[in-house]
């Protein structure tokens, strides 16, 4: 989900800065909710662990370059189910600064597209959770159906943020579609191996009864709503 250097240039690159700052302004606002339900130490505990997974989805999972981006696994809703909203923000934006910082500083300047891409699907992800888990039900009893959709609305918000750089950079040219279509249809492919992961995290995490009331994850992984 990297755009490249070439693929957004000029004035255009503002628009992702202005994007991006939107976003991370709103993950602060469910930071700011999260410290005064939860405590600074448990936000910054969680934010800390989704950072470093985030820095290793980036720089040691398998990534390639299709299209106009590249194909990383994110695992955005596994983040989510784990941390909860405000660390898994964190963490994409954390993670995604220090690989840019460290590792590919050329990235930097698409930063703000790129966290873009990265939070708003997520901000959709707890949206369609509210809406489709029940209060009484923990995360670790989510059905294959249930994952599935988040992870479809992800996967497939990622691909369309992309898609929308893509075409906003370079136009609705017939070799630029191509690239487009090409890494869409990639992309699609972790739709299908993303939910095994959150439901093996998920069955991981059922069977590991110490972590129930952990400041490791967050209440909701193992707890309803009451």
């Amino acid at each position: 989900m990297h755009m490249e250097p070439e693929v957004v240039t000029g004035a255009k690159v503002a628009l992702g800065y202005a994007t991006g700052t939107g976003a991370v302004a709103y993950a602060g606002n469910h930071a700011v909710q999260a410290v005064r339900r939860e405590g600074l130490g448990s936000l910054a505990l969680r934010s800390t662990l989704a950072t470093a997974l985030v820095f290793c989805f980036f720089e040691v999972l398998s990534h390639h370059p299709v299209g106009v981006s590249e194909v990383h696994l994110i695992l955005g809703t596994t983040l989510y189910l784990v941390f909860g909203l405000a660390p898994a923000a964190i963490g994409l934006a954390l993670g995604l600064l220090v690989q840019g910082l460290f590792f590919a500083p050329f990235d930097l300047p698409q930063y703000g597209m790129n966290v873009t891409t990265l939070l708003v699907p997520l901000f959709a992800v707890a949206v369609l959770a509210r809406r489709i888990v029940p209060a009484e039900t923990p995360y670790v009893d989510l059905g294959y159906r249930q994952v599935l959709a988040l992870s479809i609305v992800y996967q497939g918000g990622i691909s369309t943020w992309v898609a929308f750089w893509a075409l906003y950079g370079g136009g609705f040219g017939a070799e630029n579609l191509t690239a487009v279509a090409a890494f869409f249809a990639a992309y699609m492919l972790v739709i299908v191996l993303e939910p095994l992961v959150d439901l093996a995290v998920l069955a991981l995490a059922k069977a590991a009864h110490g972590l129930k009331g952990s400041r490791l994850v967050q209440h909701r992984l193992h707890h309803g709503i009451s």
